[in-house]
């Protein structure tokens, strides 16, 4: 996986581009302020981005809704100290496909990173439960009468929502892993959602599938464990 790192401590820039090398990524470039990197995501067309929230004159969040612009098939992780709701939550609308803190694990990034690669959410269930939360606490409403979605979809989102990967909704509703990302698509066009972690929020929000899990919406459950179930 090409990567562009993007922070203003290069020392931790050159830690985390270490353990990605380790781990067979390729590390085509690096930024130290989110100015720097919507002009590096340009000339080198990364498949992710690792991108801190608040840097000087450009901010993450600011340079994210530039390059998602620009290049909407590169995903943006957010790796950050801030666990302010307020950037996570600009963050997803600018369209990051993850929302990190820095406090990880190394083998806790790799597994989230890995999940990228396959089109998931790099997010830990304590964030996911924050980014429910907050669409359980919008205004909201069913879906248009030509934008429903057919049994097999719902069946789909359930176990989107319940946290299982493409492959496991495959192998339990007996279908192609295909197929179940042509049912994701429509799901996703039906309830304009950008990414795979808001679609289960707005599932949840419009009443279309039973609330998450205890586990989804606990801090107590680890990342590894969570990783191991979707």
């Amino acid at each position: 996986m090409r990567t562009v790192l993007v922070d203003d401590h290069a020392l931790f820039r050159d830690g985390v581009a270490s353990l990605l090398l380790a781990w067979g990524h390729e590390v085509v470039g690096q930024a130290a302020d989110g100015s720097e990197a919507v002009e590096l995501v340009d000339e080198t067309s990364p498949d992710v981005v690792l991108m801190d929230v608040r840097m000087p004159n450009v901010s993450g969040l600011e340079a994210t809704a530039r390059i998602k612009e620009r290049h909407p098939e590169v995903a943006i992780v957010m790796l950050t100290v801030s666990e302010e709701e307020a950037d996570l939550f600009r963050a997803i609308k600018a369209g990051a496909q993850g929302y990190l803190l820095k406090n990880l694990e190394a083998p806790q990034l790799r597994s989230l990173l890995e999940g990228v690669a396959r089109g998931e959410p790099a997010i830990t269930p304590a964030t996911a439960a924050r980014i429910i939360d907050e669409f359980l606490r919008s205004p909201g409403g069913s879906p248009a009468p030509s934008q429903r979605l057919t049994d097999r979809e719902l069946e789909v989102l359930r176990l989107v929502t319940a946290g299982q990967r493409n492959r496991e909704i495959a192998a339990e509703l007996g279908i192609s892993e295909n197929t179940v990302k042509f049912h994701l698509k429509n799901i996703v066009e039906k309830l304009h959602a950008q990414n795979r972690a808001e679609l289960a929020a707005r599932a949840v929000r419009e009443g279309l599938v039973p609330d998450p899990p205890r586990d989804m919406a606990g801090n107590d459950l680890p990342v590894r464990e969570y990783t191991r179930h979707r």
